[in-house]
């Protein structure tokens, strides 16, 4: 059975911390902030992050170096035969297919996974190449398992404010302004490689209610059902811990037989939609070992 080694990237929400308890590495993501360097959870927290973000300072998401990347796998395999290597999804980011390239001078010892998932979808991609492993699953299988399965999640997304939209390119000065004017709670989509408009509120409460309704039609049509047990469920946020303890008690009310893990959208996904967002998002459970 081959020794396997899993490692992903800070864009999974996985901390250092998390990460060593969890027995993975968990590479840093750089963020450019006014032409310094800053790495997540190594030299920049959550709250300095979004204190940043405040201030109105200038602040963009970048790749890691080919280095860093390399010298965690080589670390790793000094104990373990074969690496597992879960970055964010190819859609949202280059540094993916950046990394295949480079594992191919490790002659079929690393092995990058390309499930497109991000946040709380990725972490959970990391927990089932964690028990595959465990099982005594090589790495190529692990690989292939997660990319067959990849769309298998999916993200939702409402944003307090158009502000990052609109400084990202993503919608024009004009539409921000109107949508801020009419008070617009916009509900973004993560599934596969995309980050996709899905639909507009008028209000707080239009905005969860269209995020559950939307999990529930997920989880009953594309992912098994409620009745079987075969999903992962979660309530998440940026930095918005009052209104998200109010959400997450809807949530919970909504899907009264499921638990609600939950937890914080990654810095990644911070960076191009704000704060103040709230989110729900929903895994089949992998079918590795039926």
């Amino acid at each position: 059975m081959p020794r396997v080694a899993v490692i992903t990237d800070s864009n999974s929400g996985i901390t250092q911390m998390d990460g060593k308890n969890m027995g993975i590495s968990v590479l840093p993501m750089p963020f450019t902030i006014d032409d310094k360097t800053y790495y997540e959870d190594i030299n920049l927290t959550r709250e300095e992050f979004f204190q940043m973000m405040a201030d109105g300072r200038d602040i963009m998401t970048s790749q890691p170096s080919p280095g860093d990347v390399m010298d965690l796998w080589d670390k790793a395999l000094e104990k373990n035969d074969q690496v597992v290597y879960i970055p964010m999804s190819s859609g949202l980011s280059s540094s993916c297919q950046n990394a295949r390239m480079l594992a191919n001078d490790y002659k079929g010892r690393v092995f990058v996974v390309n499930n497109q998932r991000i946040s709380v979808t990725q972490k959970r991609s990391v927990q089932d190449a964690m028990n595959m492993a465990e099982n005594g699953y090589d790495a190529a299988r692990i690989r292939d398992i997660l990319e067959r399965e990849r769309l298998d999640a999916s993200i939702y997304i409402m944003l307090d404010t158009l502000k990052y939209l609109k400084k990202g390119g993503r919608i024009t000065p004009a539409a921000a302004a109107i949508g801020t004017l009419m008070r617009i709670k916009p509900v973004l989509q993560i599934k596969g490689e995309r980050l996709d408009a899905f639909s507009k509120a008028r209000t707080l409460a239009q905005g969860k209610q269209t995020m559950i309704n939307t999990i529930h039609h997920d989880i009953d049509t594309l992912y098994g059902g409620i009745e079987k047990g075969d999903v992962f469920t979660y309530a998440v946020h940026a930095q918005v811990p009052e209104a998200f303890s109010v959400f997450k008690k809807e949530v919970e009310a909504a899907f009264p037989t499921l638990p609600i893990e939950e937890g914080q959208l990654s810095l990644s996904v911070c960076c191009h939609i704000g704060p103040g967002a709230l989110a729900m998002a929903t895994v089949k459970k992998c079918k590795y070992l039926k």
